[in-house]
């Protein structure tokens, strides 16, 4: 559709407003997991990858500490991607994706986004623990036991994870899976391609 930015657009946006390493890779992991779970839904994954891939861009110029629905991220940068032309279906699914703000999950591109955000987060924490820093080495069991700590990756809403599963529709391990295979295909993007393959 001609509507949709590039992606090299929207890279260079999170590039502009992104200086941590850790975040732009979280980006690109969402993105990941927001186009297979395109192609497997017959979507467009261009469209439901810049979803993902744009979505935080704003998190560290304004992280909203205070949770507001209309101040800070994410609805700062809605308003900077609305004013450039993004499409509102987007921007719908960029704000459904924090829960505090209050925007419902109408459309599947939406369910999906908030489905993978926290869920990459925990899958990132999982493999950097593993001796080797591989997601070739993590499964959706090691997942689960890490999602059991409370102590591991604190920052992971573990109930939105779960929330976001249920609103998805399907197998929380099975979604586990699914995800950690998205990101396997960019771990080298990622940092997390770790020792696989040397002998």
């Amino acid at each position: 559709m001609s509507d949709l930015p590039t992606r090299d657009d929207a890279l260079a946006l999170m590039h502009e407003y992104t200086a941590s390493e850790s975040l732009r890779k979280h980006m690109l992991a969402v993105e990941a997991a927001m186009r297979a779970y395109a192609v497997k839904g017959g979507e467009d994954p261009e469209r439901w990858g810049l979803a993902g891939l744009i979505h935080d861009f704003d998190y560290e110029r304004f992280p909203n500490a205070a949770h507001s629905a209309t101040e800070e991220h994410p609805a700062q940068g809605v308003r900077i991607l609305r004013e450039r032309g993004w499409p509102e279906d987007v921007l719908q699914a960029i704000l459904g994706h924090a829960a505090y703000c209050g925007v419902p999950r109408l459309t599947p591109m939406a369910k999906t986004l908030f489905a993978v955000d926290e869920l990459t987060g925990l899958v990132t924490a999982t493999a950097l623990v593993k001796p080797t820093k591989s997601l070739f080495d993590v499964d959706e069991r090691s997942v689960r036991k890490k999602m059991k700590d409370k102590a591991f990756a604190r920052g992971v809403s573990r109930e939105d994870v779960l929330l976001g599963a249920e609103e998805l529709g399907v197998d929380l391990d099975t979604h586990i899976l699914f995800v950690i295979e998205a990101m396997r295909g960019i771990a080298p993007a990622l940092g997390l391609a770790g020792t696989t393959g040397a002998s």
